[in-house]
């Protein structure tokens, strides 16, 4: 969690952050040490060092959306600013040793980075690809630390062969190089076991170190060997004897500082002297320093109080005074940052205020770690135990602009011109910042604060203020408007766009109700004011205290009927917004509505016509559905159904306090609705039927009348256009292109001649005589019982033998397949034999046959050898069914036997009784007792018998519900 506290500045914002407890990694990581790496614009390099001994590989892409490990940041001020915008994954990870990672060094421009850990000194890759080196020179180090130059003086130059001349430079470079002939003679050296010639040693004055073991202070350069650089190890420069007990290190320049629990030293790396700068109190906290690098400074920690001194540990400048002494120091731009307790606390270098604190994490997290890309970078991290944040540096322009927002102007003033003094702003830029702020205390009435700040500005002109005092226009107006200053429109404008905003907020509080319905009527007063039609709709559609009576006048003068209908509906009045709606569908004009930017194109006009018609149908379709006046629906129904029937048929069908579906009513809503709209019609008494549950035999048979008179004239048409050959056009208008139903006609006609039981057959049955609904005239005879008919439509006319067999199966009777068999043979009119159809109704059926009767049947014309077949087929199938018949039969009287015989000797078992026995329930001697025995071959007396029941044994097992089987005669064989 991160919180951001309110502060005088908003210094940075939250980038990306990681979660090691929720990565995908199954190992558990505690951070000790942490460092980073920036590849490039688009891929920063983490490093963190871990208390078991591991080294963390995270990288962070600012341009990546956040991942699932992200916290989530909890922000006070609630700015969507401040929330992740980046995404820090995990790339893999080394095991460097057993002991914490104390110190972690990138070397950039080598491809190396350095590692210290239990006293020893490690390099591995950038990537962590290549398996960890341990350089073996060293043993027992404590810190480490690279040399910085800050190039303002001449600096001693440690390392052989790096001046013009190609000589050394110094005293000790005569001994380094001693040093080194001495490690591997004059042929070369051996770095950590490998020798390597002089010439494909990679020398570098950057990667020079100060390492401290024990008393020892030992200037070492870090050689590369070989072309690839693959292996490496340390050339000592020179060694010198300092304090004990070294807990942190810098080296600036020719100058290295050291501290321990009693103070902070000064030595030259130059002449090997040291000295003390000053000592700490007894007790204090753990000695910090931190080198600052963009004035290359050193600050020391002092308990809760940093001095910021120079290379020579000279103080220059005023302390900085922290809230506690913290964990950890960082760097970004002019600022200093601490962390401590989750909490990260950015102080300014010069003034010592601090600017912002951020709560990263609850107190009592342990530890924390702070690191930044060299102070001057735009990027700060913060670790926890478990955790890895990053913070961006907020941009300069939007720090001014937040100051100014804030009214903090004397500080954004301070800002810019710190920014200025740095090279990072112009002059003109101030100059701007002073006209900006007094016209910001010009609009809060600070007039004398407000002009001073104007004398300040050097680009600011007079002509300026022109507006704010004189009328417009003026013989100076155009000097006015070449500077564009804000006009008295844009002021009125600006107080409009404010008052909207106070009476918006206010309208969140608590008021009385007179003030509020002034509240909501003076705010739609004012969108109207600055034409804000949809802000007018919102509120309108919303709860709201308008008074109609205050604005009807000025919504329809204004042309802003929908608004006006909006505010009616809002207010129950609706007749009156329907009256509004019907109007716009009915005399439309582009004004009504929402476009009023410009003409509209005369190829696009009737399109847009339709369009927002609809919307006014829908719109009124909307009060309707919610309206329960049976009058006011019917009144306005039909001018609905001419633009959409679909929303017609919600109005009728939709949930009501008072439905209209009485009979009395729905009687009238019949009459009301236009007989040419016949999808209306079916689609209401659909939902009366269906979803009202009506069983009216009137309302079935006048809905299965309609379904069937729109099948017929679909299926005339089909059959007229087809013939004309374009099947596909017509199949496309009559099917529906703008019909509301999904379902073809006569599968919904089907579908309710088939489910419904009300309707009368008969009459529909005379609508559709004539007709080629042969399906659903099968139907309608089943439901009159003429089975004969059923199957000469279904076998003879539409030719369906799956169906034609299934509704046999249905009359369950054998003469039905019989009488199925007969008309295949014998279609009559003329037709065929539908020998095919008769040997499939013998194949499927054929044991529910009487092969005579079969063959008394079989035509004469039917070939020998298909009939010879079936009869066959038939003839096996007979059989079949007999054996298995005899089958079952016989294994039935089996198992029959073999249950009785288990029977008999179950109470055939003898079981002997001596003096020893005892019961297994109460352990008396049973003697000579009446006893019983259970099927588990448990016994007991009669006494517990009778307490125990017949069913239920001692153990607890009850046969009735848990039967016992054993093996009998049949399964045994």
């Amino acid at each position: 969690m991160a919180k951001l506290h309110q502060n005088t500045r908003s210094l940075i914002e939250p980038l990306a952050d990681f979660n090691l407890s929720s990565s995908s990694s199954s190992l558990s990581f505690s951070i000790k040490s942490l460092a980073i790496s920036t590849l490039s614009q688009s891929q920063t390099l983490i490093y963190a060092g871990t208390h078991s001994g591991s080294l963390l590989l995270l990288s962070l892409n600012p341009n990546s959306p956040p991942n699932s490990n992200s916290a989530h940041f909890n922000l006070h001020n609630h700015n969507h600013n401040s929330l992740p915008s980046a995404s820090i994954s995990f790339l893999r990870f080394a095991s460097v040793s057993d002991l914490p990672v104390e110190y972690v060094h990138v070397i950039d421009h080598a491809g190396k980075v350095l590692v210290l850990s239990g006293g020893f000194l490690f390099l591995v890759d950038l990537l962590l690809l290549q398996p960890v080196r341990r350089l073996g020179v060293f043993k027992g180090v404590g810190v480490v630390a690279r040399r910085v130059q800050s190039g303002v003086s001449e600096n001693s130059n440690l390392v052989v062969g790096e001046d013009a001349g190609g000589g050394s430079s110094s005293d000790f470079s005569s001994t380094g190089r001693w040093f080194l002939q001495k490690l591997g003679g004059t042929g070369g050296v051996r770095s950590n076991g490998l020798k390597v010639k002089e010439s494909e040693l990679l020398r570098d004055s950057n990667c020079v170190f100060a390492v401290v073991a024990g008393r020892r202070l030992m200037l070492v350069e870090l050689v590369l060997g070989g072309r690839d650089g693959d292996g490496g190890s340390f050339l000592v420069l020179k060694e010198i004897q300092c304090v004990d007990g070294v807990k942190t290190m810098v080296w600036l320049d020719d100058y290295i500082i050291v501290g321990n629990l009693s103070g902070y030293f000064s030595y030259s790396c130059f002449t090997g002297q040291g000295g003390l700068i000053f000592s700490l109190p007894d007790p204090s906290s753990s000695p910090w320093l931190k080198l600052l690098l963009k004035e290359y400074k050193v600050l020391l920690l002092v308990d809760n109080v940093g001095v910021i001194v120079n290379a020579q540990g000279q103080p220059v400048g005023g302390s900085l005074v922290f809230r506690r002494a913290p964990d950890s120091v960082g760097e970004i731009g002019s600022s200093v940052a601490v962390v401590r307790n989750g909490k990260l606390e950015l102080y300014h270098k010069r003034s010592g205020n601090c600017l912002q604190i951020v709560s990263f994490s609850e107190e009592g997290v342990g530890p924390c770690v702070v690191t930044d890309q060299d102070g001057a970078g735009q990027l700060i991290f913060v670790a926890t135990p478990s955790k890895v944040l990053c913070y961006r540096k907020v941009p300069s322009e939007e720090q001014i602009k937040d100051l100014l927002r804030k009214k903090n102007f004397q500080e954004a003033i301070s800002l810019v011109e710190e920014l200025q003094g740095e090279g990072e702003m112009t002059k003109e830029m101030l100059s701007f910042v002073h006209a900006q702020v007094g016209f910001l205390l010009l609009f809060d009435l600070h007039f004398e604060e407000a002009v001073n700040h104007f004398l300040l500005s050097e680009t600011m002109q007079p002509s300026e203020v022109f507006p704010f005092i004189m009328r417009d226009p003026n013989r100076w107006s155009l000097l006015v408007f070449l500077l564009n200053p804000p006009n008295r429109a844009d002021l009125l404008e600006l107080a409009i766009e404010n008052i909207i905003r106070y009476l918006h907020v206010s309208r969140d509080k608590y008021l009385t109700p007179s003030v509020k319905e002034g509240v909501d009527t003076l705010l739609m007063y004012l969108y109207r004011a600055l034409n804000r039609v949809e802000d007018m709709e919102r509120l309108a559609t919303s709860e709201n205290c308008c008074v109609v009576e205050e604005l009807e006048t000025l919504l329809n003068d204004s042309g802003n009927l929908r608004t006006l209908a909006f505010l009616y509906a809002s207010k129950g009045m609706s007749s009156k917004a329907l009256a509004i709606w019907r109007i716009l569908a009915r005399n439309y004009s582009p004004g009504h509505w929402e476009d009023r930017s410009g003409e509209m194109d005369s190829q696009h006009f009737s399109t847009n016509l339709s369009s927002s018609k609809k919307i006014a149908a829908f719109e009124a379709s909307k009060i309707l559905e919610k309206s329960s006046d049976q009058d006011l629906v019917l009144q306005h129904l039909g001018w609905i159904a001419d633009i959409d029937q679909a929303l017609a048929v919600r109005i009728l069908t939709s949930e009501r306090n008072d439905q209209l579906s009485p009979a009395s009513i729905t009687d009238e809503v019949i009459a009301a609705i236009d007989p040419k709209k016949v999808e209306i019609l079916q689609s209401y008494l659909q939902w009366l039927i269906e979803d009202q549950d009506f069983e009216d035999t009137q309302f079935h048979t006048t809905y299965a009348l309609l379904l069937a008179k729109s099948a017929i004239e679909t299926f005339d048409n089909l059959s007229q256009n087809s013939e004309a050959g374009a099947v596909e056009e017509t199949s496309t208008s009559v099917m529906g292109r703008n019909s509301i139903f999904q379902s073809p006609i006569r599968e919904r006609l089907q579908i309710f001649l088939q489910s419904s039981e009300l309707y009368d057959p008969e009459e529909v049955l005379d609508l559709i005589e004539e007709s080629e609904l042969w399906l659903e005239k099968a139907i309608l005879y089943k439901k009159l019982g003429q089975e004969t008919l059923v199957l000469q439509i279904l076998a003879l006319k539409l030719e369906d033998s799956e169906a034609a067999e299934h509704y046999c199966a249905e009359i369950g009777r054998p003469d039905a397949y019989m009488q199925l068999l007969e008309m295949y043979l014998d279609p009559k009119d003329g037709k065929e034999p539908m020998f095919k159809a008769a040997v499939r109704l013998l194949h499927n059926h054929g044991e529910s046959l009487d092969p005579l009767q079969v063959l008394e049947r079989l035509s004469s014309d039917m070939p020998l050898q298909l009939a010879s077949n079936t009869i066959l087929r038939m003839l096996r199938a007979r059989l079949h069914h007999h054996r298995q018949g005899q089958i079952v039969h016989n294994l039935s009287r089996a198992i029959d036997i073999d249950a009785s015989l288990g029977r008999m000797e179950e109470r055939s078992r003898y079981v002997q009784i001596n003096d020893e026995s005892l019961c297994d329930s109460c352990h008396a001697r049973l003697g000579t007792k009446l006893f019983a025995m259970y099927p588990d071959d448990t016994i007991v007396c009669y006494k517990c018998f009778r307490r125990q029941g017949e069913s239920k044994s001692i153990t607890g097992r009850d046969f009735k519900q848990e039967p016992m089987f054993k093996a009998g005669w049949l399964v045994s064989r």
